[in-house]
């Protein structure tokens, strides 16, 4: 069961910022890295292949790196 999904976004300054989402009740792991994903594909666009490739945030504050559940 996960109770947290932790958006890993590193920032174009550098800065790496770790947005959380909490859940009440707690979900399944699955459950939860699926709304990972779809939160990634919400909040930002993949561009590649290339040496740039990545997701990179709709708002042109950075990149998502990844998620994990907790």
């Amino acid at each position: 069961m996960a109770k947290t999904l932790v958006i890993l976004i590193l920032l174009f300054n550098g800065t790496l910022v770790e947005e959380r989402l909490d859940f009440n009740p707690v979900v399944t792991v699955m459950d939860c890295l699926a709304i990972g994903d779809a939160y990634r594909e919400s909040l930002s666009t993949y561009h590649g292949p290339g040496k740039e490739q990545g997701w990179y945030l709709n708002d042109g504050r950075g990149t998502i790196q990844g998620h994990y559940c907790e």
